[in-house]
């Protein structure tokens, strides 16, 4: 692993740090009270060139490599407060573009991929059911095909981006008895015959990422619309997870950075029995904690980086940075909660909804008993 950024990856993530604080902090703390999406700036990150940034100049993007990608989407983390905002951003990258480049047809990614890069279009991912969380594949879902079209039956729920989305990448089964051999993907838009949008859900945290229910009744949609091939759907979804739990929490690193500056400026700032409280080894002793968090997720998420450039797949090292990863999150948010007492439980100094939007990290992708049951299995248990 070469650990050596280059002057452009490390200017991208200068200027993109500089970009969001900028212009993606302004009245977040009454956007989250309303569990407000900011269309603008969704766009201004689409404008910035963050939602293009992997992708092929052909549709938009910029041809970053992964490394460059998670370089720049740790400075987006670092700077910009807007959790979900970041959150949604990410979903849409890796769970609704990335299938597209990879498995879509040529006329699928000229059609949808330069319009979700600019921030025409935002998009869904359509895969957990009421009754099918973790065991992602047991659709109740089905799409029959009648001539050239498919009828999708069922529903879905916590998409997120759901209620501001124009196009859902959407998974049903094809043939039940088949198993996850049966599920296939589709592209659906809103206003699709048969197709209704739920309302927004109120949420714990990431209040300013909207999540909601999707509903099928005899929803008939071309064959052109089928994402890959008849029985893919289950290749495609993991591909999108493996993309997903390897850089939906680069964000993460950053946000853990700027979160250990902060609490150690205040640790020494802030004086209790006449010294500054990072004088006291419970202070001190639980920076340092927030220290090694934030570098050992910095290290697993550079290789898993290096892996996907170098190798192509890395599964079991991208469920070990998402487990890793998510919890260290929440527990280097609780300690700044902690290290600022009283007024880390303040809504005005913007900790305590770091903490509720933490814990969606450990939920969504996989959650972290996932990760393990992922983990062990490459392990040979």
């Amino acid at each position: 692993m070469d650990f050596n950024f280059t002057d452009e990856q490390l200017a991208l993530k200068k200027e993109i740090i500089t970009f969001a604080q900028h212009e993606l902090n302004a009245d977040l703390i009454k956007r989250d009270k309303e569990a407000y999406f900011s269309h603008e700036n969704w766009k201004k990150c689409a404008a910035f060139g963050v939602q293009g940034l992997p992708f092929p100049k052909e549709f938009g993007g910029h041809e970053a490599d992964v490394i460059t990608t998670m370089l720049a989407m740790e400075g987006l983390g670092y700077g910009c407060r807007d959790n979900g905002l970041v959150f949604g951003i990410n979903a849409q990258m890796w769970s609704v573009q990335m299938p597209i480049w990879e498995f879509g047809s040529l006329e699928q990614k000229q059609k949808y991929l330069p319009r979700l890069i600019n921030g025409e279009l935002i998009g869904g991912h359509g895969m957990t059911e009421p009754g099918s969380g973790s065991d992602a594949f047991s659709l109740n879902s089905t799409a029959v095909r009648r001539g050239d079209d498919y009828v999708l039956n069922g529903s879905k729920v916590f998409v997120s981006n759901g209620p501001v989305a124009e196009v859902f990448v959407v998974f049903a089964s094809v043939d039940k008895t088949k198993g996850f051999m049966g599920v296939t993907a589709f592209l659906v838009e809103r206003g699709t015959p048969g197709f209704r949008v739920g309302p927004s859900m109120s949420k714990m945290g990431l209040k300013t990422s909207p999540i909601c229910e999707l509903f099928f009744d005899d929803c008939e949609i071309p064959a052109s619309s089928r994402l890959g091939k008849e029985g893919q759907g289950s290749n495609i979804f993991s591909a999108s997870m493996e993309w997903e739990r390897s850089a939906i929490l680069a964000n993460y690193v950053g946000g853990m950075e700027y979160q250990l500056e902060r609490c150690t400026r205040y640790a020494r700032e802030r004086k209790q029995f006449n010294k500054p409280i990072g004088k006291f080894q419970a202070v001190s002793h639980r920076l340092v904690d927030m220290k090694l968090r934030l570098e050992t997720s910095r290290l697993l998420l550079y290789k898993v980086a290096w892996l996907k450039k170098t190798q192509g797949k890395c599964p079991m090292e991208a469920a070990l940075a998402k487990l890793y990863l998510s919890e260290a999150w929440v527990a280097s948010c609780a300690d700044a909660v902690k290290i600022h007492g009283g007024y880390g439980f303040m809504t005005e100094y913007e900790l305590e909804r770091d903490l509720r939007d933490s814990f969606g990290g450990v939920l969504y992708s996989g959650t972290s008993d996932i990760q393990r049951n992922i983990v062990a299995r490459y392990l040979g248990l």
